[in-house]
């Protein structure tokens, strides 16, 4: 009987903490790169795939970056927020297409509008793994001194648009 009892207690601790995990909201997760220097990068413009950009060539000002790609159905969704983020901000939104084909991503752009100051290609997704990304939809908010100031996992929504972003850039002077 005796023997029985460890196995027990050890299924029954694992139940528990996989019933506490799947109460959690991953995109309540926080990225250990907040309040951190957001990760250097040179890449280049999916406009102009001769031309370089570095993360460097963006500091003196708040930006956000927006990781998406063609084949993500949330980032259709949510390109009408980052439309208006772009629009109404004035704050520059550069784009990061992530893993896509140029021709799919710039069919894309022209089919639903280009909100980007500027759209960077990570290809092989290496800067996406430098800034932590899960997934796409993902959103930073840079400040002027190149911290992140916000990781927004998923696509943006209209409360996390209103109540996170727009304050949070407001209080950066974008």
């Amino acid at each position: 009987m005796k023997r029985y009892l460890i196995p027990l207690a050890v299924f029954v601790v694992l139940a528990g903490f996989l019933a506490v995990g799947l109460r959690l909201d991953p995109r309540e997760v926080p990225s250990p790169l907040v309040g951190k220097p957001a990760p250097a990068f040179v890449l280049p413009r999916l406009e102009a795939p001769a031309a370089r950009v570095a993360r460097d060539e963006l500091l003196g000002r708040p930006w956000v970056l927006n990781v998406w790609a063609s084949w993500c159905v949330p980032c259709l969704a949510e390109h009408p927020l980052v439309t208006e983020l772009a629009r109404t901000t004035g704050v520059p939104v550069v784009g990061l297409n992530y893993k896509d084909k140029h021709e799919d991503a710039t069919g894309w752009l022209a089919r639903h509008g280009n909100p980007y100051a500027m759209v960077l290609v990570d290809r092989d997704g290496a800067v996406g793994i430098d800034y932590g990304v899960y997934g796409v939809p993902e959103t930073f908010v840079v400040d002027k001194d190149g911290i992140i100031r916000h990781k927004q996992i998923g696509p943006i929504t209209p409360e996390a648009l209103r109540e996170d972003i727009l304050p949070l850039l407001r209080g950066l002077g974008g």
